[in-house]
């Protein structure tokens, strides 16, 4: 059975030790929104936030992302005043309370170095350095890794988005690498859901292994998204967790290092049993 290609560990700005392999790890997310396709409103109040943090890291996550900007199709933009608002109150007291490191989810260099200052350790760029170049800089500047995510503001079914995905991610790992991010810090994701026809997405899922090929350990967040629930029919977010669970451990056999998810215990039990069927003589 196939397992995540083995890179080196990544270094939080703590001097902590992230190990990738064997098994993919888990992000668990915390939306301090109250506009998430999946779970708005349910995290928006700081204590509810910092309670689900814990509550994930309990579970098993091995990283805990917090982000103040819902990124649902249709979302609003927050400036980063508004985003910091509601992340601020969170981050700080999160970080005293876990050991696993936590993410920022957000795109913009300002939001970034605060979360970072309050003792975030890894900076979660869905934009992938393109919509705030500077958020690079902030990342290096700290010793954090990145995580960078490939997005569109348009769908455009006639595109290779395996093609497009690869050079997009390449072209923004190298803008990160010339702000002085260390290859060896970079994780790359494809963005399931974000600009792409669900075909687009299953098919990046399906050949995730030709993202595995650039030399960067890949994240996959495929949790609860609205191409699963085309898939089976089910129409409330909440009620896509087998198919979840189906899409990453479909995306681990094709090498994904991290896997985004919003249901923490399914996700344990469905790679313990994975591991034990690998190691299996």
């Amino acid at each position: 059975m196939s397992k995540p290609a083995s890179y080196p560990p990544l270094t939080l700005p703590d001097g902590r030790h992230i190990a990738l392999g064997d098994s993919p790890l888990i992000m668990g997310i915390v939306n301090v929104t109250p506009d998430s396709f999946s779970d708005g409103g349910l995290f928006a109040e700081a204590n509810a936030a910092i309670a689900q943090g814990e509550r994930l890291a309990a579970e098993g996550a091995a990283i805990v992302d917090v982000g103040g900007e819902s990124t649902r199709p249709g979302h609003s933009r927050l400036d980063a005043g508004h985003e910091l608002a509601r992340i601020m109150p969170v981050i700080g007291p999160l970080a005293g309370r876990i050991a696993a490191p936590i993410s920022v989810d957000t795109y913009k260099a300002e939001v970034a170095d605060a979360a970072l200052k309050a003792g975030a350790q890894i900076v979660n760029d869905v934009w992938a350095c393109r919509r705030d170049p500077a958020i690079a800089g902030v990342a290096a500047r700290a010793g954090a890794p990145m995580v960078l995510m490939h997005n569109r503001d348009t769908i455009d079914a006639s595109l290779d988005m395996l093609d497009e995905v690869r050079r997009f991610l390449e072209a923004s790992a190298a803008l990160a690498m010339a702000a002085g991010v260390a290859r060896t810090q970079i994780v790359i994701d494809p963005g399931i859901g974000f600009g792409k026809t669900p075909e687009q997405n299953l098919t990046l899922i399906r050949r995730l292994d030709r993202l595995v090929e650039l030399g960067f350990p890949v994240l996959l967040g495929a949790s609860r998204k609205s191409t699963l629930g085309l898939v089976t029919g089910r129409k409330i977010a909440a009620e896509r967790v087998a198919a979840s669970v189906a899409a990453h451990l479909y995306g681990a056999l094709q090498g994904a290092a991290i896997i985004r998810v919003h249901d923490v215990p399914p996700h344990v039990d469905a790679l313990k049993v994975w591991s034990a069927i690998g190691a299996a003589p």
